[in-house]
């Protein structure tokens, strides 16, 4: 008995009668490998970071002049000699800036590394491991979340004879790891219990298994967003102390020229080629971040991730686009249909009831 290709494809839809795989899966996989990659706001903040990592690695070697060196063009605004102009020095600004862009990626990324990395060991292994080791780091964790990080980094620095951007970087990593873990743990926890995990556990797996291969590939998004949040955070620091004056004024970064600009008032001298280009540094580079973490959580919230794409078409021929937010109230009559209410409304004058009039679609 033969069986007419017809109807194995209305079982198989597409199909022939071999029944052959789809020659469009690994394109589509393809494709799904990097949809983090064709966010518009990731394609954009990684593009932005990318330009300043390349500059943090070679803007002291292209830089056109020595960021101390003195000059006798005093205040001069940009030209084509000094692109962003010279200080009360005749110190050129561009170079100060290039130079100054190495020490501020620096800090924010060891900060960063160094907080997620505490944040991941804390929190995983206290939400995973339960009983009196979830309650003994959950302590810890809350000692350092009220442990204020900037006022310690000033004690610090004041103590420590020349202190770098390294001991700069140290120090808000290990004081700013302790809300990432609280996260995690709280993610951890909501885990732990599922049903894979369960499995895993059931097989004999061990512990360290379980975590590295079935809990933090499903915590890589908060991980992610935790970490740029940190980097946020600690080059906002470090910016913060050199512009009060607190770490080394040898040690140019962008908050150094800021300092320099406040201390002989650049504002007031009109000289906005000053701060003004450090300021848009600062600027672009939390612009940059914030995309990549907005994208982050895009990635992995389908909701946030379908906002505004998803059209409805009205009878009337008007298309309403659906955004988180706003719900469109859709009509399929063009004029609202009046009734008469069954409920009566008693007058308070002791009057007639009067029948209430509702409008209905």
């Amino acid at each position: 008995m033969t069986i007419p290709t017809s109807s194995i494809e209305q079982v198989i839809p597409v199909q022939g009668s071999m029944a052959q795989p789809e020659s469009g899966r690994p394109a589509k996989a393809k494709r799904q490998r990097f949809r983090f990659l064709s966010n518009r706001k990731a394609t954009a903040g990684l593009i932005i970071l990318a330009v300043y990592l390349l500059l943090a690695v070679i803007g002291p070697w292209i830089a056109p002049f020595d960021p101390g060196a003195r000059g006798d063009d005093l205040m001069q605004p940009p030209s084509g000699e000094h692109w962003m102009g010279t200080t009360h020095l005749g110190q050129d600004v561009w170079s100060q800036l290039l130079v100054g862009t190495r020490s501020v990626i620096m800090v924010g990324f060891v900060a960063g590394i160094v907080a997620t990395t505490l944040s991941v060991i804390i929190g995983v292994t206290s939400g995973y491991a339960g009983g009196r080791t979830d309650e003994a780091l959950s302590v810890l964790t809350n000692v350092f979340l009220v442990i204020p990080a900037l006022p310690l980094i000033i004690i610090v620095t004041s103590i420590l004879e020349n202190a770098g951007e390294w001991v700069v970087a140290l120090v808000i990593g290990f004081t700013s790891w302790s809300w990432n873990a609280r996260v995690l743990r709280a993610q951890t926890l909501s885990l732990r219990r599922r049903d894979y995990v369960e499995a895993a556990r059931a097989t004999g797996e061990r512990s360290r298994r379980i975590i590295l291969f079935e809990l933090l590939p499903n915590l890589t998004a908060v991980i992610a967003s935790g970490f740029v949040g940190t980097v946020i955070f600690a080059v906002l620091s470090e910016i913060t102390l050199a512009f009060i004056g607190i770490t080394s004024s040898n040690t140019w970064n962008w908050g150094t020229i800021l300092f320099w600009a406040q201390g002989q008032q650049a504002l007031a001298r009109s000289a906005w080629w000053w701060f003004v280009p450090a300021g848009l540094a600062i600027a672009i580079l939390g612009t940059a971040l914030s995309l990549i973490n907005f994208a982050i959580d895009e990635f992995v919230s389908p909701r946030l991730r379908s906002a505004g794409k998803t059209k409805i078409k009205t009878s009337s021929g008007r298309t309403v686009r659906m955004r988180i937010g706003f719900t469109p109230v859709l009509s399929n009559s063009p004029e609202p249909i009046t009734r008469a209410s069954p409920i009566p409304l008693i007058d308070p004058n002791g009057a007639t009831p009067v029948v209430r009039k509702e409008a209905t679609s």
